[in-house]
C-alpha cells in the first residue's frame, strides 16, 4: 500500500505542476511580455505557447497512462507469473533470469510506443520539427533493441554471475562492473554507436572550421576534429556537443545548428560546451552518478535480504533477479522528490559555462543572440512557472541567462 501511495503521490505531483505551469503560461499568452519584446515577434510567441501547452497536455495523458501501466505490472501478479514462468522453463541460473529482466524491460516498452509515435508524428508534426519518415523511426527502434541484446543482455548475465560468485559484498563488484561497461561505452559510443544512427562528416574548411578550431587553441581544448552530424534527418531541433577523451575527443555539431546561428554565434555556443570542460563539469556528474549508482546497488543488496519486499509483490524471497526489477521500476517514483536540488546543481554549472563563454569571447552579444535563436527555433517556453522549471529544467531560463550574462541577480 505504501508504494502505491507513493506512485500515486508522484503522478498528483506531476499533474499539478504541469497545471500549475499552465495556467502561468496561459496567464502570458495574451501578448508577449515586456522582456521579451525587440527578441521575439508575436506569430513566433504566439507559436510556441500553442506548443508548450500541447505540449503539457500531451505529457500529462502519457504520465497517466505510465502510471497505469507501472500498477498494473506492479499488482496485476503478472511479474510473478512470468518469473515462475522463466524459471520453471530455463531454470534460475544467470543466463535465464537476465532472459526474464530482458523480457520484462521489453514487455513494458511496448505500450508506449503509440505514444512515441503520437508525440513524432502528430505533436513535434504540428508544430514543423519532425523530418523523420515512419521506416526510418522504426529503424531507430530496431536498432535500439539489438544493442540492448548484444550489450544489455550479456551485462544483467554478467551482474547476475558476479552475486553467484561474490557473495554478501556482490553490490559493490556488480557497481564495479557497471561502472567499467559506462566508461568503454563513453569511449566506444561515438565511434561505434552513434555512427549507426546518424552520419558524420568533418566541417568543411573555410571561416567557420577556422574560427572554431582557432577557438579550440585559445582555450586549450584538445579535439581530434569537428564534425557535422545530419541531425535534420529526424528533427529540425538543434544541438551541440563533444564526445570521447583525450586525442579521441570530437566536437559534434548538428547540421540544423549551423543552418541556424551565425559564425560567431556558433563559436558562442562552443565556447559554452568548453565551459563544462574547463570547469570540470562532466567529470563532476560523471561521479556522482557513480556515486548514485554504488548507493542503489547497496540498497537493493539490502531489500534483496527483505522477505517484506519480494512477498509485497508477489513473489518468492531468494533470488536477486527480482529485487533488481522492482528496484529499477521503482527507483524513479523516490528520486524525482530529488529532481529540483539536481537541476538546481545542473543549471548553476550552466551559469558558469555561460560566464565562461562571455569571457573567452570577450563579450555577451554572441552568446545571447545564440540563446535567443535557439529559443525561438525550438519553441521554448519563455515564460515557465518557477517551481515547474525547478522540477524540470536542467537548463536557465531565458531571461534568467541573459540576466546572468548582465550581471544582474536572478529572481
Amino acid at each position: 500500500m505504501a508504494i502505491l501511495l507513493l506512485i500515486c503521490a508522484r503522478w498528483i505531483a506531476e499533474f499539478w505542476l504541469s497545471r500549475l505551469n499552465r495556467r502561468h503560461v496561459l496567464a502570458h499568452a495574451n501578448e508577449i511580455p515586456p522582456a521579451f519584446r525587440g527578441i521575439i515577434d508575436e506569430p513566433a510567441y504566439k507559436k510556441s505557447v500553442a506548443y508548450t501547452l500541447a505540449k503539457g497536455t500531451f505529457s500529462e495523458m502519457e504520465d497517466g497512462y505510465n502510471v497505469a501501466v507501472l500498477i498494473i505490472f506492479l499488482f496485476s501478479g503478472v511479474l510473478p507469473w512470468a518469473f515462475h514462468l522463466f524459471s520453471h522453463g530455463l531454470g534460475q541460473s544467470a543466463w535465464a533470469m537476465a532472459a526474464f529482466l530482458f523480457a520484462v524491460g521489453l514487455a513494458m516498452s511496448l505500450p508506449g510506443l503509440p505514444f512515441d509515435w503520437h508525440a513524432q508524428f502528430r505533436l513535434e508534426e504540428k508544430f514543423g520539427f519532425n523530418t523523420t519518415t515512419p521506416k526510418l523511426w522504426w529503424m531507430d527502434r530496431l536498432k535500439g533493441m539489438l544493442l540492448a541484446i548484444v550489450l544489455g543482455y550479456p551485462l544483467l548475465v554478467l551482474i547476475l554471475k558476479i552475486v553467484q560468485w561474490t557473495g554478501s559484498w556482490w553490490w559493490f563488484w556488480a557497481w564495479t562492473a557497471l561502472l567499467t561497461f559506462q566508461f568503454l561505452m563513453l569511449v566506444l559510443a561515438p565511434v561505434l554507436i552513434l555512427p549507426l544512427f546518424n552520419k558524420f562528416t568533418p566541417l568543411p574548411e573555410g571561416s567557420l572550421r577556422e574560427r572554431l578550431l582557432a577557438l579550440a587553441r585559445r582555450t586549450q581544448f584538445h579535439a581530434q576534429s569537428i564534425q557535422l552530424m545530419d541531425g535534420s534527418k529526424r528533427s529540425r531541433h538543434s544541438n551541440a556537443f563533444f564526445t570521447g577523451f583525450g586525442r579521441f575527443r570530437k566536437i559534434v555539431l548538428f547540421d540544423t545548428l549551423v543552418q541556424q546561428l551565425s559564425e560567431p554565434e556558433l563559436e558562442a555556443v562552443l565556447a559554452h560546451e568548453i565551459g563544462h570542460f574547463k570547469k570540470k563539469h562532466i567529470p563532476k556528474m560523471l561521479a556522482f552518478s557513480a556515486v548514485s549508482s554504488l548507493a542503489g546497488f547497496y540498497l537493493i543488496s539490502v531489500l534483496a535480504r527483505q522477505d517484506w519486499f519480494y512477498r509485497a509483490f508477489g513473489f518468492e524471497p531468494g533470488n536477486v533477479a527480482p529485487a533488481l526489477l522492482l528496484f529499477g521500476l521503482l527507483a524513479g517514483t523516490v528520486t524525482f522528490w530529488f529532481s529540483p536540488l539536481i537541476h538546481w546543481w545542473s543549471r548553476r554549472y550552466e551559469y558558469q559555462a555561460d560566464a565562461f563563454a562571455a569571457r573567452v569571447m570577450n563579450e555577451t552579444r554572441s552568446l545571447i543572440g545564440a540563446l535567443r535563436k535557439l529559443n525561438e527555433k525550438n519553441l521554448s517556453n519563455l515564460t515557465p512557472h518557477p517551481r515547474y522549471s525547478g522540477f524540470y529544467y536542467s537548463h536557465p531560463t531565458l531571461l534568467e541567462r541573459e540576466q546572468a550574462l548582465a550581471g544582474k541577480p536572478n529572481d
